[in-house]
């Protein structure tokens, strides 16, 4: 058992050192802590990308706006990712498409304050098997990149 202390948030719950344990019964402490919540009828993982308790409580305001922001910000994330990987202009039908199909996966938050939201092609016709798209969020909570990642 880890011996890292488990972080509170009044509105995101507890928060975890993120722990792994192998098929022989060894365990991997991780350098993140995590904690899920149920947005929208789904399970999203929050992530704090730090193994200090100091450095993930400084986190977890950033991740409660990112979270109080997604009925605004989910349309600008699947948007986002469109525009990044579309040849051209993407069409009102290739947004909404994608509106409907990413799913929001996970929600890391780093300790220079910027956040990446990482989504889940729901349908598979939009990033390649294996990859998910992650949205790069500065600190004012605006769009710096698009990735794919796997």
């Amino acid at each position: 058992m880890s011996d890292a202390p488990e972080i509170t948030h009044p509105v995101l719950g507890a928060f975890r050192r993120a722990r792994t344990e192998l098929l022989d019964g060894e365990v991997l402490d991780h350098d993140w802590y995590s904690a899920l919540i149920e947005v929208d009828g789904e399970s999203v993982e929050l992530t704090a990308a730090s193994g200090s308790p100091e450095e993930v409580r400084a986190m977890l305001p950033r991740i409660a706006e990112t979270v109080q922001a997604l009925p605004a910000l989910r349309r600008a994330l699947s948007d986002a990712v469109v525009t990044g990987f579309s040849e051209g202009e993407p069409t009102a039908a290739e947004l909404d498409d994608a509106a409907s199909d990413l799913e929001l996966q996970t929600i890391e938050a780093h300790p220079d304050g910027t956040v990446t939201v990482h989504l889940n092609d729901g349908c598979g016709e939009h990033i390649p098997e294996g990859s998910w798209p992650a949205v790069h969020l500065d600190r004012d909570g605006a769009v710096s990149e698009v990735t794919v990642e796997a």
